[in-house]
């Protein structure tokens, strides 16, 4: 789907991403948080603390994209 701010992302995508590239900070790459993203690929997912909860945050639906919305 796309809106006037861009494509709404996946929250699947997002998931699988942070799954498996969490600690690289693939999954905020995708959703647009460049400058975090940077964060958790210099310290390993800030410090492995972070990734562990975005990935719960993106699995029950609280997870935001760059522009403050939901991923779908």
């Amino acid at each position: 789907m796309i809106n006037a701010y861009g494509p709404l992302k996946s929250r699947l995508v997002a998931a699988l991403l942070c799954f498996f590239f969490g600690v690289l900070g693939a999954h905020r790459f995708y959703v647009g948080k460049i400058g975090t993203g940077f964060l958790w690929l210099f310290t390993a997912g800030f410090f492995g603390i972070g990734w562990i909860i975005d990935l719960i945050l993106i699995i029950v639906g609280g997870f935001r994209d760059k522009a403050g919305r939901f991923l779908v």
